[in-house]
């Protein structure tokens, strides 16, 4: 079980950089500090998707709980305010804190031992928050205190006049529309509720602070509520955007175990491929009436074209969601204009995005990894051929962006101040890492899109259209062949620019050249690209995404929007190129024994950061600090789809041992 004990909590500092998630399969979300600090202005109580999976609204920041026993007063929660002030110390009373189905915290105040549970309701913009009352010699009063941001999840709050001051409680059920529009009920069973409207000022938030962004809020409170206590209660509150009103929240909370144990029922006995499983379902969330998508990461990202195609095995498949699958390849093959998918879908009804020269090509890997997963030939054949077909005769003529298939048979593709591939940073019209031309891991993408395209044309009986791709494809493989080895660098060219220079940039693109369905380069080749990666770019969080001897090599992601952004490609390790890696060692035929030791150096990571689930990057140099989105889409499905593709579980022996030394 993922967790941090009394050593850890009592020391603020360290236990303020580990975090929690819940999430409720509309884009919503809970999450914060395991103190219950609020470091980000995304960490929230109810974080509610209004359109899911999109225009989330943080509605209740915190819930600050105070035990009062007689004339005592015990303060559980932990805030920061300016000059590095923390009060109340809540965090002093905490136990213990463990990740398992939910995030669970243990206090000891005044001879009171309480365990808390938080969860979130899939399906809906709600929040459970179960109070069980392990000891307590005497009764006593929990008296708990709202505190109400009602803004857009990327805002801040300020003192004003905005929110709405009115409040209906009835029934034990507090009702409020904080913005005018938007309901927010609390219900807290057996409580008293006393209005005392007011603000709360200037809550700072150390990771808004060292991401160089504006990092100080107010918070409102409506009232205090108090509940009468003793030794064997338990107290359930329910907070939400619907009205819960007969509803039980212990039945709620019930249902919801019972959802997650499902999840993990049947799943190889394995702890760490059971947690990537539960953590695979925070991403996979609803767009529209019957249709899925996936949410790139968390806090920041709504769903992403290609996150979401490189996602979809690992999260999916790995974990034997098909219908879930099928339901994000459709959703996406709506959304399909002049040969590309959407590179994001944005908030507030805004169009698409275009902006990407791969997130289409991914598409291919996967359906093509759904149709052997699965078997729905019908489906595929009927419904998405078609699509892929026309990206194809789109990608040969040319699509937005310059992209287009060349004389040579490769893909070009880039414009002066577009970001078209994953290494898309741009700060202004700055583009980072432009990588105009023909990107090595485009072709590898293309050649396999045109393989692809040809095998589903061949169980169509479509001979003469099959030997056509076939064809394209094998003139991919020559061009690739003669043009992107590296022979004084023993690897690949990153890419050819649109001058037809070689970049000889050492970066992990090349990896997708032996990784793929249908490999451009194997044998000696591929053994010596995979050396000097493990030379200059492995890691055990991933692979760095630029060689350290490079001159623009950055070892420390963080500061202000500039400096991240200009360091995000250039070293930054990113998560989700392990599952490459692996892909590339199992293709020259590696000893399994070290394959699973990548897996086995990764364990620790799900003890940090965000518990229980896998960081976007790391910084370039030890100790690989986590940064970025705290849980991200393909960091975990990466994972998981190698995992389970090659039978890399650790045995129940070697797990607990390396748990305990963690």
């Amino acid at each position: 079980m993922l967790g941090k004990d009394k050593a850890v909590l009592s020391d603020f500092k360290k236990a303020t950089q580990f975090e929690w998630l819940e999430t409720n399969g509309l884009g919503g979300w809970a999450g914060s500090s395991i103190t219950g600090t609020n470091t980000r202005r995304y960490h929230g109580l109810l974080v509610a998707a209004i359109v899911p999976p999109a225009e989330r609204m943080l509605l209740v920041s915190k819930l600050d709980e105070t035990i009062v026993v007689g004339d005592q007063r015990y303060e559980l929660g932990t805030n920061q305010y300016p000059g590095d002030t923390i009060h109340p110390k809540g965090y002093q009373y905490l136990e213990n804190f463990t990740r398992d189905l939910f995030p669970q915290w243990d206090y000891d105040a005044g001879g009171v031992r309480i365990k808390k549970t938080i969860a979130m309701i899939h399906g809906e913009n709600t929040t459970i928050i179960r109070y069980e009352v392990v000891k307590s010699e005497l009764a006593f009063t929990l008296e708990l205190l709202p505190l109400i941001a009602a803004r857009g999840y990327h805002s801040l709050s300020r003192q004003g006049p905005q929110l709405h001051w009115s409040v209906n409680f009835e029934n034990e059920i507090f009702h409020n529309q904080p913005d005018g529009k938007t309901d927010l009920f609390i219900s807290i069973p057996g409580s008293s509720y006393q209005h005392n409207p007011s603000w709360y000022n200037n809550f700072q938030y150390s990771i808004e602070q060292y991401r160089g962004l504006d990092y100080s809020e107010d918070l409102f409170n409506h009232g205090l509520f108090a509940v009468s206590l003793r030794e064997g209660d338990s107290l359930e509150i329910i907070i939400s955007t619907e009205n819960p009103k007969g509803r039980d929240a212990q039945k709620l909370l019930a249902g919801e175990k019972l959802r997650r144990q499902a999840l993990i029922s049947g799943q190889p006995d394995d702890e760490m491929f059971k947690q990537l499983v539960l953590a695979a379902d925070q991403f996979i969330v609803k767009r529209d009436a019957d249709l899925k998508t996936i949410i790139a990461g968390y806090h920041w990202f709504t769903d992403w074209g290609r996150d979401t195609m490189i996602s979809l095995p690992g999260l999916c498949l790995s974990t034997g969601r098909f219908e879930d699958a099928k339901k994000i390849i459709s959703a996406f093959a709506r959304s399909v204009s002049e040969g590309m998918l959407p590179n994001r879908f944005r908030d507030n009804g805004e169009l698409p995005e275009y902006n990407n020269a791969d997130g289409t090509l991914w598409y291919f890997i996967a359906v093509y990894k759904y149709l052997e997963a699965s078997g729905d030939k019908q489906f595929v054949l009927t419904e998405i051929l078609p699509v892929l077909s026309e990206i194809i005769e789109w990608h040969l003529k040319g699509t937005r962006y310059n992209i287009k298939a060349e004389e040579d048979g490769l893909l070009y593709s880039g414009e002066a101040g577009q970001q078209l591939t994953w290494m898309d940073a741009r700060i202004g019209t700055w583009v980072v890492t432009p990588r105009m031309g023909k990107p090595v891991e485009i072709q590898a993408l293309w050649y396999n899109a045109l393989r692809i395209i040809a095998e589903l044309l061949k169980m169509k009986k479509d001979k003469k259209e099959a030997e056509i791709m076939e064809d394209r494809a094998l003139k991919v493989k020559k061009s690739f062949e003669q043009k992107f080895w590296f022979g004084n660098g023993g690897y690949l060219y990153d890419n050819i620019d649109e001058k037809g220079h070689a970049v000889t940039e050492l970066r992990p693109n090349q990896l997708f050249a032996i990784s793929l369905p249908f490999p451009l380069i194997q044998g000696a080749k591929a053994k010596s690209l995979l050396k000097i990666i493990e030379e200059k770019l492995y890691t055990p969080a991933g692979l760095r995404s630029l060689a350290a001897d490079d001159d623009h090599y950055i070892r420390q992601y963080g500061g202000d929007q500039w400096h991240r952004d200009s360091s995000y490609h250039q070293g930054t390790v990113w998560s989700w190129l392990l599952g490459a890696y692996i892909d590339g060692l199992v293709s020259i035929n590696a000893p399994k024994s070290k394959i699973k030791k990548v897996i086995s150096a990764f364990r620790y990571h799900l003890n940090e950061g965000c518990l229980g689930s896998v960081s976007e990057i790391f910084d370039a140099e030890t100790p690989h600090h986590p940064r970025g989105c705290v849980a991200q889409a393909w960091g975990v499905a990466e994972v998981l789809r190698v995992i389970k593709q090659y039978d890399l579980f650790i045995s129940k022996r070697g797990k607990r041992k390396q748990m305990a030394e963690v």
